[in-house]
């Protein structure tokens, strides 16, 4: 990491943090390309959102694309979302490609685009990236997100409303508004400063993070209703089939915030949220709350995350997934 450092007042104890100038970063070039990781959650298309109205604001005469496979409707409050390009088709050199929430290969078809630019760039909170990927990178694992990095990077004369309303979600959905351990004084210092720019952030939280469809309840009852305590009790699995999401006509977006309701089970120090996405494969969220560092769980079989939050995707059985999963847990335990 290179730059300027960040002002003592931001300053996590006996620690110092770097950082760059992203608009820096960006001057000369003609085109640039931001892009997050596969399933976008709320903090990728949070940060992504904010860097792109943030460059279009500075840098009007520059084309400037962000590709993301399609985000969830709940996001659509956030200014040009409807300009976001689920295509992944470019066949010009970016000058400079940024890369948010994730290290390239977690980029999906974007991928491909990352390794042709002439300058890339790699802002990320997650401890698996630990050195980044970029030419330029910005990596801070304590950071409760990638949005709260961003806004490290922006020159704050240029950021409004708009851009601080997607930098605000991309923290709350990555905090669980500010519940999570991953919450600093810092977090809360940049949550204060963006809310003074007027946006209505009560609605906001309520309608991208507590909001829910119908059919979105009925599938998280379902899953709690046939979850499994084991481990004593300490741990907690539930998961959905290809049958039952085609029963309720739902796609993985609708199963946002399950593994959250089953974490916070009374005497549950680890819970476990699993769908299938195709025959004997499964998506797997893993969340802890105390000690278990389940980031090492799903490194282990080939994902990624926190230490709090994380996931990965495993083939098997059911039975053999949790079998597998609750030995590496049973590890930390």
């Amino acid at each position: 990491m290179r730059g300027s450092v960040l002002s003592p007042h931001y300053l996590r104890e006996e620690e110092d943090v770097y950082m760059f100038q992203l608009l820096k970063e960006c001057e000369g070039a003609a085109n640039i390309v931001i892009s997050g990781h596969i399933r976008p959650d709320g903090d990728c298309v949070g940060s992504c959102m904010a860097t792109y109205l943030f460059l279009k604001k500075t840098m009007p005469k520059a084309d400037i694309r962000i590709f993301l496979e399609q985000p969830a409707d709940i996001f659509s409050c956030i200014q040009d979302f409807d300009l976001i390009d689920t295509t992944f088709q470019m066949e010009a050199e970016p000058d400079v490609f940024i890369a948010l929430d994730c290290e390239k290969t977690r980029l999906g078809e974007a991928e491909k685009i990352f390794d042709k630019a002439k300058k890339t760039i790699n802002i990320d909170h997650h401890i698996s990236n630990e050195h980044g990927c970029g030419d330029v990178n910005y990596i801070d694992s304590k950071a409760s997100s990638a949005s709260e990095l961003v806004y490290d990077v922006l020159d704050k004369q240029y950021l409004d409303e708009e851009i601080a309303k997607a930098i605000y979600i991309g923290m709350i959905h990555d905090t669980g508004i500010f519940q999570y351990s991953n919450t600093s004084p810092k977090t809360l210092h940049t949550a204060a400063d963006l809310i003074s720019y007027g946006f209505d952030f009560p609605t906001l939280i309520d309608k991208t993070f507590y909001e829910k469809t119908y059919v979105q309840n009925q599938i998280l009852g379902r899953a709690l209703l046939e979850s499994i305590l084991f481990m004593d009790g300490k741990c907690v699995v539930s998961y959905i089939d290809q049958k039952t999401m085609k029963f309720y006509d739902v796609t993985s977006k609708d199963l946002e915030g399950i593994v959250s309701q089953l974490r916070i089970i009374k005497g549950v120090e680890c819970a476990i949220f699993m769908y299938e996405t195709s025959t004997l494969q499964y998506k797997v969220s893993l969340r802890s709350c105390s000690y278990v560092d389940v980031s090492k769980v799903a490194e282990y079989f080939g994902g990624g995350g926190h230490k709090r939050a994380a996931g990965c995707t495993i083939n098997g059985t059911f039975y053999d997934v949790v079998n597998n999963l609750s030995e590496q847990i049973e590890k930390q335990m």
